[in-house]
């Protein structure tokens, strides 16, 4: 088949002015100039994607702080490996975090942290020989907080907190805690267990029972908090799977008991974006009302420079 010779003389242009476009010179970033403030710097940004992003969460936390809303920081374990633990309890001091929602491998971290100031083991060395995960003080101390909490009608999270608080002469750490920390302002911590994840479930000393209905009681203390989250912000850092499921369960827990939701901000945190985080966090609770944001970046990086956007936006008050 042949084809004839494409004729342009007839193509139908426009004026370059009357075009819409999406990005405006005014949004460009400027210069930083050393020795300026953070604030210029963040001013400095362009008003553009992620940054543009970055600013509009730090707004939207700072305005819930301000009204007394409900701000949740949902995290993976890594979030304490890579060294946050002083930053969210400064947050959670300065009345910023409302509650902290957790997997089961943050409590083993955390603890490690407060009881000796090192954590995470070296799994390629220790799994071949089966040394991985049978630290014996992590497993029985752990294990033996959960047991007692349980029996006191606490959840995970508050049965940890309290036993670091409790015994801080044993802990060379206890002020890195982020459970102790909970404990003492008196902030829920839910830990959300997926039994045979955890190395303290490893070990004999764990009471599957007392393991389940405290990780219970955290959930449904966690879908209580949801529910009051009108106006507020849920943060997912770091959690591909387990937080952004029970995020998605509280939220819809939540409306079917009557609250509606309909203004509340979310923002999934971490250095890869996957499915699971961005329909359950960003995009399926907010399709009625409210925003969803995705940041990517490393935690070590990005939650910092979210946290000071923060308190620069507070200053403003």
């Amino acid at each position: 088949m042949k084809y004839r010779k494409l004729d342009l003389s007839g193509i139908k242009t426009y004026s370059l002015s009357s075009r819409k476009s999406k990005v405006d010179e005014a949004a460009a970033a400027a210069p930083f100039a050393p020795g300026a403030s953070f604030g210029d710097f963040l001013d400095s940004l362009p008003k553009i994607l992620a940054a543009d992003s970055l600013r509009a969460v730090a707004r939207a936390i700072a305005e819930a702080r301000r009204g007394g809303r409900t701000v949740i920081l949902g995290m993976g374990a890594h979030v304490i490996k890579v060294g946050l633990s002083p930053i969210i309890i400064d947050l959670m001091e300065r009345g910023v975090i409302s509650a902290l929602a957790m997997n089961g491998a943050c409590v083993v971290h955390d603890f490690e942290m407060a009881y000796q100031g090192r954590t995470s083991e070296d799994v390629d060395a220790e799994i071949g020989d089966g040394t991985f995960g049978m630290a014996q003080e992590t497993g029985r101390m752990i294990n033996e907080a959960i047991a007692k909490g349980a029996g006191e009608g606490l959840g995970l999270g508050a049965s940890v907190g309290k036993m670091i608080g409790a015994r801080e002469e044993k802990f060379k750490f206890p002020e890195k805690s982020l459970l102790a920390a909970a404990f003492r302002l008196d902030i829920p911590a839910c830990v959300h267990v997926a039994i045979g994840t955890d190395i303290i479930h490893m070990h004999p000393s764990c009471d599957g029972a007392a393991t389940g209905e405290a990780s219970l009681r955290d959930f449904r203390q966690f879908c209580s908090i949801v529910a009051s989250m009108e106006g507020g912000v849920y943060i997912n850092l770091g959690s591909s799977v387990l937080l952004p499921e029970a995020f998605l369960k509280a939220v819809t827990l939540a409306r079917n008991l009557g609250s509606p939701l309909a203004d509340i901000t979310t923002v999934n945190m971490d250095f890869i974006q996957s499915y699971r985080p961005n329909m359950n966090v960003v995009r399926r609770p907010t399709m009625k009302g409210g925003r969803g944001y995705s940041l990517t970046g490393h935690h070590e990086i990005m939650f910092p420079l979210l946290t000071a956007a923060v308190l620069e936006e507070l200053s403003k008050s």
